[in-house]
């Protein structure tokens, strides 16, 4: 038997971007886990796992969320997509949580002027080498290979619906 992992706050492996890994592959083979700090501006853009799960909780700040099959998918601005069943796009504040299940389109962006803060979780674990590979990726300076992220992205289980947009603070693409 092994024990269990107590984290202080502030603490856990610093990825970069706001990035905190707190529960690693190392650690749990379920999900990882994640404190994020989401910049103004920052627009995940749309996207889906074939395979993976994911759950968003808004610790602090709002984020404008969604998590549903549209209409239409379109590559235009996801806030404008409706569902079948009457499911919309909101703006969460803190205690908000979205779960997305596989297969389901989704997306997240800090709407506001400051930034937001979320705890995040991906399963089953291992999410932490995407971030790690993406960060190393933008700190190249000058706009990435889309083949390159593409190609990050199929081996992470992610389809790209919308673009991702930075915002402030996060590395530029």
């Amino acid at each position: 038997m092994s024990d269990g992992l107590m984290l202080p706050p502030g603490q856990g492996r610093t990825l970069g971007a706001g990035i905190t890994l707190k529960v690693s592959a190392e650690q749990a083979a379920s999900a990882s886990s994640f404190e994020i700090i989401v910049p103004p501006g920052y627009d995940v853009g749309a996207h889906v796992h074939a395979r993976q799960e994911e759950l968003f909780y808004i610790l602090e700040g709002e984020l404008d969320l969604f998590a549903f099959e549209p209409v239409t998918r379109t590559d235009e601005n996801w806030r404008i997509w409706q569902s079948r069943t009457g499911a919309q796009v909101f703006r969460g504040g803190p205690g908000s949580l979205m779960f997305v299940p596989p297969g389901c389109p989704h997306a997240f962006a800090n709407p506001g002027t400051a930034p937001a803060r979320m705890l995040f979780q991906a399963a089953p674990a291992g999410h932490e080498g995407y971030f790690e590979e993406l960060l190393a990726i933008l700190k190249r300076g000058g706009p990435p290979d889309p083949e390159v992220i593409a190609a990050l992205r199929k081996r992470y289980d992610i389809e790209q619906l919308t673009p991702l947009i930075p915002g402030q603070g996060f590395p530029q693409s």
